[in-house]
């Protein structure tokens, strides 16, 4: 065991315990959480501030307002319906298409208004929230990803996640969406992990189920050196969710819409450290790069560039 440990550390490697006493503890104020926990809160102060997400079409809060849904949908053929204290993708609900009375999910079933409405009911008694408390159902805009995910991706939208350390963006990876995730960008739940190069945007290593792959499980395309647009538009986007919240150590999810651009989805004050198994590297040394640091750009930009000079000596 203990040369295991010395391998990881001489990779760089930040292990979970590490990141809680390290990162969490240190940087995160708990009063802040409740910004980034609550997908609702966490919208709400990010059009306030200007910085782009789906778009909003309603709330549902009580169980007597389910009855709303078909008004609030009324003018939209597509839409997500997701938990606002939800996490890991679970509870969320994409409606691509409507066929008659009923409802087109992304993996093709037809639902009745009386079964998104069960749906919606489950969401609201804290079925899918973190602690099982009451819930609230969020209806917004259905992504559109981007062409250049078309390939490697199966049914869902692919997100990319940034690690942001005291405003600076350290890593990033995209999330692509398999058979076996159901269509979710999630890792744990069999999602291709591919890791982006901060410097060029451009994708390197990439994992599925802790393997090292090259191509995507589903569709055999290749996944190596898909350039990522709106790359540093991406990362300044990252660099303020630092400025929006005030956490010193979180996870950015963006999308990367094919109309929009990129579109803020979530954040996270506890982000996972697979991050480094998709970029075949640790986070160590960038980490203590930054902490070291006496000064930090105020302008997001200047830290999203930063992060890129970073990245090419680590």
């Amino acid at each position: 065991m203990f040369g295991i440990w010395s391998k990881l550390r001489r990779l760089g490697i930040v292990g979970m315990n590490q990141r809680n006493a390290d990162y969490i503890l240190r940087y995160n104020k708990r009063s802040l959480y409740p910004l980034v926990d609550d997908k609702l809160r966490t919208k709400y102060l990010a059009i306030e501030s200007g910085i782009a997400v789906p778009t909003l079409y309603g709330v549902i809060e009580i169980q007597h307002d389910v009855a709303n849904l078909p008004n609030i949908v009324k003018d939209h053929h597509d839409f997500v319906i997701k938990p606002a204290h939800g996490s890991g993708g679970n509870g969320i609900c994409v409606i691509t298409g409507r066929l008659n009375e009923r409802y087109r999910q992304n993996n093709g079933d037809l639902l009745t208004e009386d079964a998104i409405g069960y749906h919606i009911s489950n969401i609201l008694s804290g079925l899918y929230s973190l602690g099982g408390q009451p819930d609230q159902a969020l209806i917004e805009y259905r992504v559109k990803f981007d062409p250049l995910f078309e390939a490697v991706s199966f049914r869902g939208v692919p997100d990319i996640r940034t690690i942001v350390f005291r405003g600076v963006p350290v890593a990033c990876m995209v999330r692509l969406p398999t058979r076996m995730s159901d269509g979710k960008a999630n890792l744990h739940q069999g999602a291709v992990g591919a890791g982006i190069d901060l410097a060029t945007g451009r994708t390197t290593h990439a994992v599925w189920q802790n393997s090292p792959v090259t191509q995507h499980p589903d569709t055999g395309a290749m996944i190596r050196g898909l350039e990522i647009p709106h790359w540093h538009k991406l990362l300044t986007l990252a660099a303020q969710c630092h400025d929006l919240v005030g956490l010193g150590y979180l996870g950015v999810d963006v999308v990367l819409d094919r109309d929009l651009g990129p579109l803020i989805l979530e954040l996270n004050a506890r982000p996972g450290l697979s991050i480094q198994i998709a970029n075949g590297r640790g986070l160590n040394n960038v980490l203590a790069q930054i902490e070291k640091m006496e000064t930090i750009p105020s302008s997001a930009a200047e830290r999203a560039t930063l992060g890129q000079a970073l990245s090419l000596g680590n």
